[in-house]
């Protein structure tokens, strides 16, 4: 992964060169409804308050848990037993960008969505939370974090949600295969580039013309920018939108040639 201070440049490079986040000088309409009427909306709706109620407990919590750790594992913490507030603050995604997914499900209306990366199910309840008649399918590795997950799910009357754990690469196939369509993914786990790339193309295989696919951490290392523009570089591919933490695929053949937009959030 790059050091603190890559990252650091490779930020205030974007920060200098992407588009303004108010949709001025976007040509593309259905971008500029996407920064209109998702990436800026500023409404609190009233499932925020209760799932980050639950990541404050998360934050808070000193238990120790047995942790398999299948990906490229944790910049921060590497022991196999971990303090739980330790996973959560350098694992879950910021809320910022959670509540982002809420709204991108929100507007966009998937029926079925697939996650890599379950974690404690922050991620996930924001997902599913979105729309109750979405069907959302969640992957975690570690069979004491996906328990949590669990527990949190619940104490969110979440029922929407099928949590299957294992590896990724013996547990998407058979989730894939119970799908007729995935309408959107959010890919958060591994984080290296073949596994990238095996994911998406697995996933394209099960793409409509309106699948959303949504890349965590896609400036985390050279593996994962070398994967990042392979993904833009498919030819199914027709748009995508960087947010630096995040990278956006659209796969929808109505638009005419291919765009590529990176803007600030």
């Amino acid at each position: 992964m790059f050091s603190r201070s890559q990252l650091a440049k490779k930020y205030l490079h974007y920060r200098l060169t992407a588009s303004s986040g108010r949709g001025h000088g976007v040509h593309s309409p259905f971008v500029f409804d996407f920064i209109e009427q998702v990436l800026n909306d500023k409404k609190r709706y009233p499932i925020y308050s209760l799932i980050e109620n639950q990541r404050r407990k998360l934050l808070a919590d000193d238990t120790r848990i047995p942790v398999e750790d299948m990906g490229a594992g944790s910049a921060v913490i590497k022991t196999s037993e971990r303090v739980v507030k330790q996973i959560a603050r350098s694992s879950l995604k910021p809320k910022k960008y959670a509540q982002l997914l809420f709204r991108i499900a929100r507007y966009y209306k998937p029926k079925t969505i697939i996650e890599l990366g379950t974690s404690f199910g922050i991620t996930s309840a924001y997902l599913a939370a979105a729309n109750p008649a979405v069907k959302l399918l969640t992957c975690e590795g570690s069979k004491s974090i996906a328990a949590i997950a669990r527990r949190n799910f619940a104490e969110l009357e979440l029922e929407n949600i099928h949590l299957a754990e294992g590896d990724f690469s013996q547990t998407l196939p058979p989730l894939l295969h119970t799908l007729w369509q995935v309408d959107m993914a959010f890919v958060d786990g591994n984080h290296r580039k073949e596994p990238t790339l095996d994911y998406f193309q697995q996933l394209l295989d099960h793409s409509t013309a309106s699948s959303i696919f949504i890349f965590d951490d896609i400036h985390w290392s050279a593996g994962m920018e070398e994967a990042w523009e392979t993904i833009k570089q498919h030819p199914s591919v027709t748009l995508t939108i960087d947010l630096f933490f995040i990278g956006l695929v659209f796969v929808n053949p109505d638009f005419k040639s291919p765009q590529h937009f990176s803007i600030r959030f």
